[in-house]
């Protein structure tokens, strides 16, 4: 088999494809990336055995046809220190000895019998599918994978929950601190339905959606779900349980209502977050009348620092206290210039809003808030 191809376009599509691969896989054939070469398409699979990403190449000068694995590292290295060029790659059958022919050189090495790779269970009879915006959920992963927990005794908390209904999707992410709930009207569904994407492949659908356009057809059933766009296939375990109801958790009448700045509010926190305690990251708002204070302070270290910044307020004043880098990713989340902080009291959580939500999308994200000793 021999095929011709650019070292560039090769070498991006394998370094996406590698992401999924994992540090310590079951089997050692999962450390490569399976290719198959039929006519002037070569089809590249990555799997870590729980997530798989096929993608597919043009090729030029293509000859014979069948199936090869290579290292994933070890190609990669390769590419990546060759300029943008046509590369011949030859791949003796027999032996699945490998050889890349480039400009000024040459280089061989030996790959595997693709015959051996694991083949991925399918997507059932039962299987839903629905065709969404591939904008849409980049933007609903974007703004959700960051509040998804790292929790071992509950599963369900470690992914984005995908809520469709007839009239919207709804992207929903929590751990227990933090909340996401990000729901678009411009997609739905013809019947009501759910699932909960593990975070390792919500993070993968993130890179590879960066560079897409078009639609994103999911279809998925109990176990598993596969997502197609125009260049990469992606399948993957689902999360099984049932998801908390997160609509319960979301404060149905906070009062008072703060207009900041996104921007300013971010660059304050940053700067005062360097003085708080390292073990309990605590960030104190000391709110008044179109003016709030921001302060953090370390007793064991004798170190503090405060800072003022204009916003719209006219309540009563209040203090309250949240995890500085938890606002902070929260407010990263968000595109709007200026955004409504939400507050009942310094027990209950805190809702943040664009002041300006984007058209047909309604965004909120929900910080639980921590205990202030004065």
């Amino acid at each position: 088999m021999k095929f011709v191809i650019s070292s560039t376009t090769f070498c991006n599509r394998l370094q996406i494809l590698n992401k999924v691969i994992g540090s310590k896989n079951p089997l050692p054939i999962l450390d490569c990336i399976l290719f198959n070469l039929e006519g002037d398409n070569l089809s590249m699979t990555a799997s870590d055995g729980d997530i798989t990403l096929v993608s597919n190449l043009a090729v030029t000068d293509a000859e014979g046809a069948g199936k090869f694995a290579i290292n994933s590292a070890q190609i990669i290295n390769v590419l990546k220190e060759i300029s943008d060029q046509p590369v011949k790659i030859s791949i003796n059958e027999g032996t699945f000895e490998i050889e890349i022919k480039y400009q000024n050189g040459t280089c061989n090495f030996i790959g595997l019998n693709g015959d051996t790779y694991p083949i991925p269970a399918g997507i059932g009879e039962s299987a839903q599918s629905i065709t969404i915006d591939s904008g849409i959920l980049l933007q609903g992963i974007n703004k959700s994978v960051f509040a998804t927990a790292e929790d071992e005794l509950r599963p369900v908390m470690n992914g984005i929950y995908f809520d469709f209904s007839t009239d919207s999707v709804t992207f929903v992410a929590s751990d227990g601190h933090k909340l996401v709930r990000d729901r678009y009207y411009a997609s739905n569904s013809e019947q009501a339905s759910a699932f909960i994407l593990p975070k390792k492949p919500s993070k993968t659908l993130k890179d590879i959606l960066a560079h897409e356009e078009g639609d994103a057809l999911i279809k998925f059933d109990n176990n598993n779900a596969v997502v197609s766009v125009e260049n990469y296939e992606l399948s993957c375990r689902l999360i099984e349980g049932r998801y908390p109801n997160y609509n319960s958790v979301i404060p149905s009448d906070n009062p008072y209502k703060v207009r900041i700045d996104r921007q300013a509010f971010i660059g304050a926190l940053r700067r005062v977050q360097v003085f708080a305690n390292t073990s309990t990251n605590l960030i104190k708002l000391r709110i008044n009348k179109n003016n709030i204070t921001v302060s953090a302070q370390d007793v064991d270290f004798a170190k503090k620092a405060e800072e003022n910044i204009i916003c719209e307020y006219d309540g009563n004043p209040m203090n309250i206290g949240f995890k500085g880098n938890f606002l902070i990713d929260i407010l990263n989340s968000i595109s709007a210039q200026e955004v409504m902080l939400e507050l009942a009291d310094p027990s209950r959580a805190g809702v943040i809003v664009p002041a300006e939500q984007e058209e047909k999308e309604d965004l909120l994200m929900l910080l639980m808030p921590m205990m202030l000793n004065d």
